[in-house]
């Protein structure tokens, strides 16, 4: 039931596309058209900062040329309140890149300039960035203090749009770090107020990041159905913005929640989603993201999409590799220029002095960065010299296998091309009996014909006549029908064509059945079993490969025979011994035509298919046949053959003991189903 409302309460997100874009469109095309009419340049500066954070997660290349033109502008006419505003939102910018060396300077100084000519608004809101740096490099304290600093300021100046800010950005920093309680009372609250206001007037776009923050808290809660929810609405929202950062993170959200619910197609189909939103703004840290996810769904079903997603995260986290791996050399910048800019504002006197220990400490630092990009430099030829042998070790050891399962699968063709010889034989063998025998037959009479004309006998020599030519007919019929036999024969044992054409099923099975079981007499007269055939005389013609769908027949029906007599030689001994009516072997083999299918059975009333493999049998070089009488590539090839030369089904039923019709003894059922285009 949860299953369906999630697949109910999903089916509504992507109906909806009239109004996609829409508000946020306005957004941008009122800015620009102001930005055409305004005369001031100040006005200028402050209106291609507001472009910049409109377009930050549609396209960022974008936003940041337009931040960068901001801020040319806000210096050459000395607009400072202006330039602290744009420094912060591009290093937002550089933040959403991966960039966060780049990311803490311009928040520093923009936090610089707003501190020292008192700019509340622009203050508190570098401080949220350098917050948000901090929580990037795990350091919560950190980042929980400078947020806080930025509501204290923001209770002095009210702004809606910046207290929905810091809650959203708090309480992403207290779910990191597991203190959840804490992240959801202050995320509600924000998402509250800012619903609030967006239902009286546009003013914030933070209600959709708010939502997918409370969908991650209550699913870390337990409250799935409530995460869904709040997810629901956040993608609804990021969709009518064109939010592709938004949506690269939302999507890969809902991945990671399918994920742990055990729903992998719906996590593969949502982690999509996330990467192309990711690609479209070269977003790399989802991109990370949701390729390695993707490749962490694929590693049991598609080897080729694994390797293809994992080497699409390595190639991405190639790109920010330094960034993450000189994380704690950013902490120490970071810690460099804060008490740089505390020191400089407590202690004037000091500046000259400062100024020197903080070139020494960035020349040291330099120094450092230099040492680690070498000594990283040093390890990555290293493990690039190691990784290239281990591939040549794999390569070698792939030619062999595939060597190797070559000659395993042309050993088993050999194997139950000789099962076939053997039933062809007993086939021929009765039609060249009865020519063998009228042959001989024949030269009796003629000697008897002989002897009658040399008598004058005539009439009795028209009745050995009459005889000699009805003898004749019956070898010319049996000589035929072994003809016959033979061709058929050769027909269905030559090498696969890999051309479909329309085959009789009932036919074909009848065939391999008859083949298989005088197959087996040859090897052991004593076997006996009964055969039983039950076939949809409407059946209808399939298009199926002969050679392939005959050799799936004859490995199933083999191992039915190879089960019943094994079964026959371990169980009526005992049977005998106990006064039990013998244990009588059983193979049958039904044909049924389904609405747009044809269904083939193959049961047996042998000892059955342990529960615990059952799921094995189908997996190459498996076998429960003793060493030297299987190579586990029967079934494997047969189900390749079905499932992928027909686009069918091949599954096993009934293995618990119980038949399908209830008979005594139980045993194993194997399933083909193969599509058929007749109804």
């Amino acid at each position: 039931m949860k299953r369906l409302n999630f697949i109910l309460l999903f089916t509504l997100l992507f109906t909806l596309h009239a109004d996609i874009g829409f508000a946020q469109i306005m957004v941008i095309d009122s800015l620009k058209h102001e930005l055409a009419i305004v005369k001031q340049d100040t006005s200028r500066v402050l209106i291609l900062a507001e472009l910049c954070y409109a377009y930050r997660n549609i396209k960022p290349d974008k936003s940041l040329l337009i931040g960068q033109k901001a801020l040319v502008l806000a210096r050459k006419i000395q607009f400072l309140k202006g330039e602290s505003r744009v420094l912060n939102y591009v290093g937002n910018i550089f933040r959403t890149l991966g960039d966060l060396p780049k990311s803490l300077d311009y928040h520093f100084k923009g936090l610089k300039i707003a501190e020292k000519n008192n700019y509340s608004l622009e203050a508190a809101r570098c401080l949220v960035g350098i917050g948000l740096i901090y929580k990037d490099l795990k350091d919560y304290s950190r980042a929980i203090n400078y947020i806080k600093k930025a509501r204290k300021i923001n209770e002095l100046i009210q702004d809606e749009r910046l207290a929905t800010s810091i809650g959203f950005n708090l309480g992403g920093v207290y779910q990191q770090n597991n203190q959840l309680d804490s992240a959801l009372a202050i995320a509600q609250e924000a998402y509250n107020n800012v619903t609030l206001i967006n239902s009286k007037k546009f003013t914030s776009d933070l209600d959709a990041p708010l939502a997918e923050l409370i969908g991650i808290i209550q699913f870390q809660l337990g409250n799935h159905l409530l995460a869904f929810d709040y997810m629901h609405k956040c993608l609804m929202l990021q969709q009518k913005r064109r939010s592709s950062r938004g949506l690269a993170g939302g999507y890969n959200t809902m991945a990671e929640f399918f994920k742990k619910i055990n729903q992998a197609d719906s996590s593969i189909y949502f982690a999509k989603l996330g990467l192309l939103e990711a690609q479209a703004i070269s977003n790399r840290e989802e991109i990370v993201d949701n390729s390695n996810l993707l490749a962490d769904l694929y590693e049991q079903r598609d080897l080729k999409k694994t390797l293809y997603y994992y080497k699409l995260a390595k190639t991405t986290s190639d790109e920010i590799f330094g960034v993450k791996k000189i994380s704690g050399l950013q902490k120490m910048i970071a810690e460099e220029q804060e008490r740089h800019r505390e020191a400089e504002s407590q202690k004037i006197a000091f500046q000259n002095q400062l100024k020197q220990y903080a070139f020494l400490g960035g020349l040291a630092i330099l120094f450092l960065i230099a040492y680690v990009l070498y000594r990283n430099n040093q390890k990555e030829k290293k493990a690039k010299t190691i990784l290239e042998e281990k591939n040549k070790v794999i390569e070698q050891t792939l030619t062999e296998l595939k060597s190797t399962q070559a000659q395993l699968i042309q050993s088993e063709k050999l194997a139950s091309l000789g099962e076939l010889t053997a039933g062809i034989a007993h086939e021929i063998q009765n039609p060249l009996n009865f020519v063998n025998n009228f042959s001989e037959l024949n030269r009796e009479l003629i000697i008897e014909m002989k002897e009658e004309i040399e008598k004058g006998n005539y009439g009795e020599v028209k009745v050995i006549a009459e005889d000699l030519e009805t003898n004749e007919e019956r070898i010319n019929h049996h000589g035929q029908r072994a003809s016959s036999i033979v061709k058929g024969m050769l027909e269905h044992s030559r090498a696969s064509t890999g051309v479909k054409e329309p085959t009789d099923l009932n036919a074909l099975a009848d065939e391999y059945l008859r083949l298989a079981y005088h197959g087996l007499l040859a090897k052991d007269n004593r076997f006996n079993a009964t055969l039983e055939t039950r076939f949809d005389p409407d059946l209808p013609l399939v298009s199926v490969i002969p050679q392939d769908i005959g050799r799936v027949f004859l490995n199933l029906i083999n191992n039915a025979f190879y089960a019943v007599a094994e079964r026959s030689r371990s169980t009526v001994n005992e049977k005998a011994k106990q006064g039990i009516e013998g244990y009588q072997p059983t193979v049958m083999i039904s044909t049924r035509k389904l609405e747009y299918a044809i269904e083939i059975r193959v049961e047996d009333n042998g000892n059955g298919i342990p529960e615990a493999i059952r799921d094995k049998i189908f997996q190459p070089f498996f076998t429960t046949k003793p060493t030297g009488q299987g190579t586990g590539l029967g079934l494997s090839l047969a189900y390749d053959i079905v499932t992928k030369g027909h686009g069918g089904i091949l599954e096993v039923a009934s293995t618990d003991g119980t038949s399908r019709d209830n008979r005594e003894g139980g045993g194993a059922e194997f399933i083909i189903t193969l599509p058929s285009k007749t109804n």
